[in-house]
């Protein structure tokens, strides 16, 4: 691997270990990728719902791997100094090893990987299943020699009616993976601050909040999730769903 992705990998990995809480505004295309990065941000992250939806494609895994991994490639060449993770859904059925070479062939330098394989009727991984892929993806990076930053999601929230206790079966998926070598996890649909708190005592690394930009997280504001000691935000969608309003109301009086 080339000295310029193993150099903003590592950056992309210090930036989850200073001390304040990392932003990754998710981006979709090179456009939006660029006026992100002129506003003054060190990385990014590429959502895959926002990048499907510029593709005229849907989300949970209706784009194949190449086409996700063009719009990575397309999105990490318009900002070739930035560093960039990318949503890679539950893996678009590669295997971990092929994802990483992928990926990093792409010019992203960390993924998120989610435990519901929409692929497959959108059932979700047992835990020990999730740890293992995310186990050989951390496998493979390290073969590689690149600090690639995993960020493993589980969905535990979003379908919470299927366990007596979503906050507990959330903890115990991301302790596997932790274990499993996740530089950071994810619990999507953390419902408010409380549970976050909880989801934070228990787990070791990095813990990723989404938020919506101009409404803040369901935990509270950015200044709520430094206070709480969140190491890493993302938008996932919202970012992009944002903006419709916006420019339908720019365009409106030229109707």
């Amino acid at each position: 691997m080339d000295n310029a992705a193993t150099a903003k990998a590592t950056r992309l990995l210090e930036l989850h270990h200073t001390g304040t809480t990392l932003v990754l505004p998710n981006v979709w295309d090179a456009w939006s990728a660029r006026a992100v990065a002129e506003a003054g941000f060190g990385a990014l992250s590429i959502g895959s719902h926002p990048l499907a939806d510029s593709r005229g494609q849907g989300d949970n895994e209706d784009m194949s791997i190449d086409d996700a991994l063009d719009g990575v490639r397309r999105i990490c060449s318009a900002v070739p100094d930035v560093p960039v993770t990318a949503d890679m859904e539950a893996g678009y059925g590669a295997t971990p090893a092929e994802l990483i070479e992928r990926l990093l062939e792409a010019g992203a330098v960390g993924l998120n990987i989610e435990d519901t394989v929409h692929s497959e009727g959108g059932r979700m991984r047992s835990v020990a299943e999730h740890a293992d892929y995310i186990g050989g993806l951390r496998q493979a990076a390290d073969a590689a020699g690149v600090d690639v930053v995993i960020n493993a999601r589980t969905d535990a929230f979003i379908k919470k009616d299927q366990f007596e206790d979503p906050a507990a079966e959330a903890i115990t998926r991301l302790l596997a993976c932790e274990k499993a070598g996740a530089r950071c996890v994810y619990p999507v649909g953390a419902p408010d601050a409380d549970t976050l708190q909880r989801l934070l005592d228990a787990l070791a690394g990095p813990v990723n909040v989404i938020a919506n930009p101009r409404k803040g997280s369901a935990a509270g504001s950015l200044e709520d999730l430094q206070a709480m000691g969140v190491h890493r935000v993302t938008f996932g969608p919202l970012l992009q769903k944002e903006l419709a309003p916006d420019l339908a109301a720019l365009v409106a009086p030229w109707r």
